[in-house]
């Protein structure tokens, strides 16, 4: 059984960070290419941030660049995404997804697996 837990979310001041991670099971982590999404309150699940099964190629939403990095660790079945100077705009549940073979730049819809989200609150 596929398994994604998403953990480190939280209530933070403008201009704070923090470190979302991803943790996979039952899953072969290598071959999966892993996304982060967010949904706001009434809004549409946007694209947040993508690292590409092979680890090298990473991509992101034009309003997180520069201020969010995703990572991964294969011996760890996890993704990271460390989030600098957050935003009240940022508020949103957070969600990891993992797509097999994914080229990174896929929508919200040809991800296979999610997780059950993490609520992200930055405060003004």
């Amino acid at each position: 059984q596929v398994e994604l837990v998403e953990s480190g979310g939280g209530l933070v001041q403008a201009g704070d960070s923090l470190r979302l991670s991803c943790a996979a099971s039952g899953l072969t982590f290598n071959y999966y290419t892993v996304g982060w999404f967010r949904q706001a309150p009434g809004k549409e699940r946007d694209f947040v941030a993508a690292i590409k099964w092979t680890g090298i190629m990473t991509y992101y939403a034009d309003s997180v660049k520069g201020r969010f990095t995703i990572s991964r660790d294969n011996a760890k079945n996890s993704v990271y995404l460390r989030m600098n100077s957050l935003k009240p705009e940022d508020t949103a549940v957070y969600y990891c997804a993992a797509e097999k073979l994914g080229s990174g730049t896929a929508g919200f819809n040809e991800y296979d697996y999610w997780g059950q989200g993490t609520q992200v609150t930055v405060s003004s």
